[in-house]
């Protein structure tokens, strides 16, 4: 396929990663075609700067819908007598950006993104969208080696974790819905959220503090209000539980 006749590495060492696609092969623990993962890595922004390369964007597809794949199929399977739309929702909380994105931070995956000079000033090796992205595409790049025999386990041992949470947490899958129904629970006022934001329109980063009962019990960052509103009031509802738990 098309893919595979690239030739990334030969790029000038000057304008490659910090870190090479074989180092981040074995830090996924996969047998992946290294110019596939290399592809991988290459955001638009990189290969506009260096001339028209081919971006990751073609891998972030296949990507996309191998990891719904999976996911889907991991829940029909594990969980039998849920109904549809609760199943539907499960696999919202797991296959989404938010999600992606920090699936992709405990991987560090960030280290190894092809970047053009303008998003690494503005922070884009953190960025929520580039991060999602990128992981999307290193699912395909996965795929494309090793067929869902390669992909399955992959998927299945790091997006895992996010699932065992899905089954766990309220009806609504969220973090701010579960809040909400523990707070009622335990009759506490409703969680009361105010926001604020920094940084320049292009890059804004939203700070949420979720207040119960006039006090705050968790405060959270991230690129968008629904993000930073998560975020914190997932620290709400541990901290809540934690009181309600001795």
């Amino acid at each position: 396929m098309a893919e595979r006749n690239l030739n990334l590495g030969s790029l000038p060492e000057e304008k490659r990663s910090e870190s090479d696609p074989a180092t981040l092969a074995a830090r996924l623990g996969v047998d992946c075609d290294l110019e596939l993962l290399e592809l991988a890595l290459v955001h638009r922004s990189f290969a506009y700067e260096n001339g028209g390369l081919p971006t990751n964007e073609r891998l972030e597809f296949l990507g996309d819908s191998v990891l719904g794949l999976v996911v889907t199929d991991t829940l029909y399977r594990d969980f039998p007598v849920l109904p549809e739309g609760q199943l539907a929702r499960m696999r919202a909380s797991v296959v989404n950006a938010q999600a992606l994105a920090d699936v992709a931070r405990s991987l560090d995956l960030g280290s190894y993104i092809r970047l053009g000079k303008g998003e690494i000033s503005s922070g884009g090796r953190d960025k929520t969208s580039i991060l999602a992205d990128c992981m999307e595409a290193v699912i395909g790049a996965i795929y494309l080696s090793g067929g869902m025999a390669g992909a399955d386990p992959f998927i299945s041992n790091i997006f895992g974790p996010l699932i065992q949470e899905a089954s766990q947490m309220g009806a609504g899958l969220d973090w701010k819905t579960s809040l909400q129904e523990l707070t009622g629970q335990h009759s506490l006022e409703l969680p009361e959220y105010r926001i604020s934001d920094s940084g320049p329109d292009h890059a804004k980063s939203f700070m949420s503090e979720v207040v119960v009962g006039g006090e705050i019990l968790g405060i959270g960052h991230g690129s968008s209000k629904k993000a930073a509103e998560q975020i914190s009031a997932q620290q709400a509802y541990l901290a809540i539980s934690e009181r309600f738990a001795h």
